[in-house]
């Protein structure tokens, strides 16, 4: 696994820590991150920012808040940091990320892996035959699998897209539009920090998100496993 090391540690771990480092710097741990603020942050981990460059983007932004005279309110959104994280991957472009130089564990034990494709498998049997089907051969082959987990989360990707597509083409015009009235108030604050590709890759994710939460469907990814 050791040749996996710097994967585990840029992929597995992007959410948690970039949800622990808001929380700390917000102050409160309890805090829960809305779908808007994951759909953030799986949109900067699929455009490849260096999960250094947003931990220090929280750390700008909240330093830069503190600063002010007037706090006219609390941070409730990861959004109000999107500015430095895009300010801070710009300064680190080029540059690796100190945080992948050193080995990682496997993020899970193989049972664990095993189980969660087979339960991804079971969920979609009956509404998307093929792709459970697909699953069902993985989890069987989880042991090989398991010392190629970036080949795995490849194949597991293509068959979410896969699924996704299905989905799409099923929603009505009333969903689609009431997720994107969603996504447009909850947004609306923070469009002046996000260039126009960010809020393109975000409103993608976050309506990706909707969609299987309301269609009731499994997220494939390795990433989302508990």
């Amino acid at each position: 696994m050791s040749g996996d090391s710097d994967f585990l540690r840029n992929y597995f771990n992007y959410f948690t820590e970039v949800e622990e480092h808001f929380q700390r710097a917000r102050g409160t741990a309890l805090f829960l991150m809305s779908p808007l603020d994951w759909a953030l942050v799986e949109s900067w981990k699929n455009s490849g920012v260096p999960l250094e460059a947003v931990l220090r983007g929280i750390d700008a932004s909240f330093e830069k808040w503190r600063g002010r005279r007037v706090k006219t309110q609390m941070v409730n959104s990861l959004a109000f940091c999107a500015q430095a994280v895009l300010t801070e991957a710009q300064a680190m472009a080029g540059q690796p990320d100190p945080r992948a130089r050193h080995e990682a564990p496997p993020p899970f034990p193989l049972e664990d892996l095993r189980a969660y494709l087979e339960a991804n498998a079971a969920a979609l049997r009956e509404t998307y035959p093929e792709i459970g089907a697909t699953l069902a051969r993985l989890a069987a082959e989880a042991e090989t699998h398991y010392q190629d987990l970036e080949g795995l989360e490849q194949r597991l990707t293509v068959l979410e897209e896969k699924m996704i597509a299905v989905a799409r083409a099923s929603q009505s015009d009333e969903d689609l539009l009431k997720a994107r009235r969603e996504l447009d108030a909850q947004l609306r604050p923070y469009r002046g920090k996000m260039t126009a590709d960010q809020l393109a890759i975000l409103e993608r994710q976050y309506l990706e998100r909707s969609l299987l939460e309301k269609s009731r469907l499994p997220r494939l990814s390795l990433f989302y496993m508990k």
